[in-house]
């Protein structure tokens, strides 16, 4: 297969991670017999610095010319000023705008070789696997908003959650799809005791089954009782599904289950173009330039973009293997280190993952 991959390492440790993947998807592409070709362009801090933009035009028409996008991290303390005309993180939601992301995909895997590390009793975490689909281009983050002063003092503030049929029912069907693949069992969640764009969701999805998916295992759950099902028996969940908030809060929450962010890879996918990949730590700049990033996260992005990207399964199987492989041999970073554990540089630990591929 041919396909080229555009490579945004962005800020913080963003470019250690990224060249990191990078060896990986090469060596994939010679033990498979494809050809990878990659461009690297900007985003981010680095790309006001260079630009005054956080999005320069020659990323976006790299990334919408590209198969996939796979991207560092962006953001840090030297670009905090509230009184900046823009911000790194703009960059981020305009590249998603540009390349029409409205599925955001975070799978939350608890590997029994981490288990320990999780702020959850083994015997509660143990065998999560739950994969996220939360809506990304619509809801409260999206909808109309305002903020007026009142006649007796004071301010008032006004944000609208906002929801179409069309931008729920293609988040649903391809949450519907993957649950398809994986154990048949899909959650949405909502909170249509009390908000009508969550009574709009709850309609369409039901209809969206008994139409299309009669098939699958399907539940509906109150955002606020989810909360706490995450954390009593989050093994109880296969897909779940949701709109923008809920999604953004409850992916954070279950972010923690697996007992580190440096393993957590995201994904976000539109209708047929490029993918954006990207490990969901952030630019971590405390540590940016020490070379002890943990690199896991951003590689296993990678093989999300070969599976969702380029249709790659057994290709991003194998990463999945390498770096579980891996881990059952002690490897550790230091994120992850416990006690007397060695700990590897990101460098270190992405040589295991090239060793175990080979």
């Amino acid at each position: 297969m041919d396909a080229t991959f555009v490579l945004l390492p962005g800020d913080g440790i963003g470019p250690e991670i990224v060249s990191q993947a990078r060896r990986v998807l090469e060596l994939i592409a010679t033990r498979f017999g494809h050809h990878f070709v990659f461009h690297e362009a900007m985003i981010g801090g680095c790309a006001i610095d260079a630009t005054g933009d956080p999005l320069p035009p020659q990323t976006i028409e790299l990334c919408k010319q590209s198969t996939g996008v796979l991207l560092g991290a962006v953001g840090g303390p030297r670009w905090d000023d509230p009184n900046a005309k823009t911000r790194p993180e703009a960059g981020l939601l305009r590249i998603r705008k540009e390349l029409g992301l409205f599925a955001n995909l975070r799978p939350i895997k608890a590997y029994d070789e981490l288990i320990d590390a999780s702020p959850l009793k083994r015997d509660v975490v143990q065998g999560t696997d739950i994969l996220f689909f939360r809506e990304l281009t619509g809801g409260i983050y999206f909808g109309p908003s305002s903020l007026e002063d009142l006649p007796g003092g004071g301010q008032r503030a006004t944000s609208t959650m906002v929801y179409e049929t069309r931008e729920i029912e293609r988040i649903f069907r391809m949450a519907a799809e993957a649950a398809r693949q994986r154990r048949g069992k899909l959650t949405m969640v909502d909170k249509a005791n009390v908000l009508e764009a969550s009574r709009l969701w709850r309609r369409v999805c039901a209809e969206l089954i008994e139409s299309d998916f009669p098939d699958l295992d399907y539940e509906v759950i109150l955002v606020d009782a989810m909360a706490m099902h995450l954390i009593s028996r989050p093994t109880a969940f296969d897909v779940v599904v949701t709109e923008n908030l809920f999604g953004d809060i409850l992916t954070d929450e279950a972010s923690m289950l697996p007992g580190s962010l440096g393993m957590l890879p995201s994904a976000s996918l539109g209708a047929g173009g490029p993918g954006l990949f990207e490990p969901i730590h952030g630019s971590a700049p405390d540590i940016a330039g020490k070379g002890i990033a943990n690199p896991l996260a951003t590689i296993l992005a990678a093989a999300m973009m070969l599976r969702h990207s380029c249709g790659l399964n057994e290709e991003a199987e194998a990463i999945e293997r390498a770096v579980q492989d891996v881990l059952a041999t002690g490897a550790r970073t230091a994120d992850l280190a416990r006690d007397s554990q060695k700990v590897l540089s990101t460098i270190e630990m992405t040589d295991l993952v090239l060793a175990a591929l080979q």
